[in-house]
């Protein structure tokens, strides 16, 4: 019976997704809605997820995996590769595999030390969780070379309809070098088949001197990463310099031009880039001037919020709030904020309850409920 529901309930959202697809009535307004605490345990989450029974998954940038159960008592889990924690670097994201009731897998991204040196790069590895312990880990992806900048991972995954793995890595503070080159890791988005094998048609196999698993490039630090309920396109959104974070759409094969183009400018108030915009790169859908400093980001199906029923919400670190996006197709039309002074929004996600959940660094995880309900 509760499977049924919640198919039903997914079928009705997703119709009212597609009837809102020209703009509808929805408005910005956190008035009716209240934050409820989960959890102030966990200090620095960094992303979440669900298990079928309930229990949440969330990651904490030093290092710490833990299990929530839907009562509140909290696990460490063992089993976890060797993490360098530095900077921005640490232990990130976590996804299940849309398969995970057959296959068991979860994935999970973060900072991989160097072997015989200082420094460290993003990796995406998977696992299988028995009891509170990973096993049958194994590295999917390793970006190269290591690097001693504590910068711009990047690091958000997201499966597409097809169970192709995407995730991001940042250009690692190396704008001059990573991003416009295909030879190198660092400001792209990449694409896996869901053991780490390359897909091949992803848009660079066979080019020379090219990462085949590269699937657009151009990205300075992309920290948001979400499907498209109805169309099933995926979604990001990456930090500007000094302004110019965007929300962008991932192509195949796609420039999004960092840094040649940006509406942003140094953190000394010097420009660098050549242009915002130009023909044979992508534009992005939105951009933020001044800077939200955007991570983590979610699509909202559930009718418990139906202001907000197909449009997104993105967590920003350095204002402390949530960014609602109105959008009107594949367009953004409008933005506002929820919930402001909430402290640094490090990811927000819909759990499978249909209730929205906000980690934040230093005030745990939050719940978005009715102000209404007990």
């Amino acid at each position: 019976m509760r499977t049924l529901g919640i198919v039903l309930i997914s079928f009705s959202l997703l119709a009212c997704i597609r009837s809102d697809a020209g703009g509808g009535n929805a408005h910005a307004s956190a008035d009716a809605y209240r934050l409820e605490t989960v959890t102030r345990e966990i200090r620095q989450p960094w992303g979440m997820t669900w298990l079928p029974d309930g229990d949440m998954l969330v990651t904490s940038r030093p290092g710490v995996l833990y299990r929530l159960s839907p009562e509140g008592e909290l696990t460490v889990i063992g089993g976890l590769p060797d993490i360098h924690v530095n900077g921005q670097g640490g232990l990130l994201d976590i996804i299940l595999s849309p398969n995970f009731a057959t296959d068991g897998w979860l994935y999970l991204s973060y900072a991989s030390p160097a072997r015989d040196a200082l420094g460290s790069n993003t990796a995406i590895a998977r696992a299988r969780l028995v009891g509170n312990t990973l096993t049958e880990r194994e590295v999917l992806y390793k970006a190269e070379p290591d690097s001693a900048s504590g910068q711009h991972y990047g690091s958000r995954m997201a499966f597409d309809q097809d169970g192709l793995l995407y995730f991001s890595i940042g250009d690692r503070g190396d704008r001059d070098s990573n991003p416009q080159d295909l030879s190198r890791d660092g400001g792209k988005i990449y694409r896996l088949n869901a053991n780490g094998s390359v897909p091949t048609d992803n848009p660079f196999v066979g080019q020379a001197g090219a990462l085949p698993a590269i699937y657009s490039y151009g990205h300075r630090n992309p920290q948001g990463m979400a499907r498209h309920p109805v169309s099933g396109a995926i979604w990001i959104h990456e930090h500007g310099p000094r302004g110019g974070d965007e929300i962008n759409i991932v192509k195949a094969g796609a420039n999004y031009g960092w840094p040649i183009l940006s509406y942003g400018i140094n953190y000394n108030g010097t420009s660098f880039a050549e242009a915002q915009a130009r023909e044979g790169y992508e534009s992005p859908r939105h951009y933020w001037t001044p800077s939200i400093a955007p991570s983590g980001m979610t699509f909202v199906t559930s009718g418990l919020y139906p202001e907000w029923q197909g449009h997104l919400l993105v967590g920003s670190l350095k204002f402390g709030y949530i960014e609602w996006v109105r959008l009107r197709g594949d367009q953004v039309a409008a933005t506002a904020r929820l919930f402001e002074d909430i402290g640094r929004v490090r990811d927000i996600r819909q759990g499978p309850d249909g209730y929205l959940y906000v980690a934040t660094e230093g005030d745990g995880i939050l719940r978005v409920v009715p102000r209404d309900s007990p």
